[in-house]
């Protein structure tokens, strides 16, 4: 018996020593020996040396000069992994993918082909008029509850913008708590659909909006106001502009620019994700640098064609490019962004 025992124990120990010592420092070796740039995470480091993040994993980049990633469910976190698992039927997706085009999808025919379709997005909404009814923003938050109420919670001075509307305007709230006995003490985003009712009567053709001034001491003072024209009309109003134009003839937007990957932490980019915001980042390199537009987008345009490569030598989809590569390359060039 005891025979036996200490058969088991050596045939324990040895695979043990086998399978979790050796074989893995084995493998450490070959790595670190061969590969150790992609054995340690593929970390790569910026002008001062320091690791900016793996091409492995994908990062967000909101400055104008940076070609941007796929959009990301797990909001580019590199502890998490998740897909935005949303249905085409969920108006959450459709209103993600019109809040990320409207601002910069242009004509493809006719008298105004290559411009952007945002300015008249902006001046449809002033005449404030959807379906031939006044009062966009109040249609907007009757039909999409749910996007009301997630203005309200996207940002502290929002729901602080709201609850100064709730002391201008208590007969409103009253009547709220009136017809909803179960919330005798509503919070700023219960009121959401109310307040943008109420906010469309007193500002039509206007969305609350951040807006920024210099404050007393120099820096800038963040409030909210009903503003006429930016970004959050373009986008957060192009799915309605379009259903007013649907024979207005658009440009093509490459799939993976408004669509996340099953992971969220897609690295890469179709060269033809990238040739579309080529413009966006050419024309705000010149405008730092003081250079011609046409200039800069042809050294741009030479750049991302001699960094895009074909999965599998051409075997696994079309070509394309690493995001963060790209964009260090364009730091390098170019310098830090003004």
């Amino acid at each position: 018996m005891l025979r036996n025992v200490s058969k088991s124990l050596w045939l324990l120990t040895f695979s043990v020593v086998i399978v979790c010592g050796i074989y893995p420092a084995i493998l450490w070796g070959i790595g670190q020996t061969l590969w150790p740039f992609q054995v340690n995470g593929s970390i790569v480091t910026g002008p001062d040396g320091k690791a900016v993040g793996s091409l492995l994993i994908a990062q967000p980049f909101t400055k104008a000069e940076y070609f941007s990633p796929r959009p990301s469910a797990a909001n580019y976190d590199g502890t998490a992994s998740a897909s935005s698992a949303l249905a085409v039927s969920n108006y959450a997706l459709r209103n993600r993918v019109a809040t990320q085009i409207g601002p910069i999808v242009t004509y493809s025919a006719g008298p105004k082909k290559g411009q952007l379709v945002a300015p008249d997005i902006e001046a449809w909404f002033q005449a404030d008029r959807f379906q031939g009814k006044p009062g966009i923003v109040a249609q907007w938050a009757d039909m999409h509850n749910a996007l009301a109420q997630a203005w309200v919670n996207a940002d502290p001075t929002h729901a602080a913008y709201v609850n100064g509307w709730t002391k201008v305007h208590p007969a409103i709230v009253a009547q709220f708590i009136k017809k909803n006995p179960a919330t005798p003490k509503p919070q700023p985003s219960d009121l959401a659909v109310v307040f943008f009712d109420n906010f469309s009567q007193e500002h039509p053709g206007t969305f609350p909006s951040a807006v920024t001034h210099p404050g007393p001491n120099g820096k800038g003072v963040t409030t909210i106001q009903p503003v006429k024209t930016g970004t959050d009309i373009q986008g957060t109003f192009f799915d309605m502009w379009r259903q007013d134009h649907p024979d207005a003839p658009l440009a093509d937007i490459p799939g993976d620019y408004v669509t996340a990957s099953g992971s969220g932490q897609d690295p890469d980019i179709t060269l033809e994700n990238a040739e579309y915001q080529l413009d966006r980042v050419a024309n705000q390199w010149a405008q730092d640098l003081k250079r011609n537009p046409a200039q800069v987008k042809q050294e741009i345009q030479t750049m991302l064609h001699a960094q895009a490569f074909s999965p599998g030598y051409g075997l696994f989809g079309r070509p394309i490019v690493n995001v963060l590569q790209i964009n260090l390359a364009l730091r390098k060039r170019y310098g830090a962004p003004s």
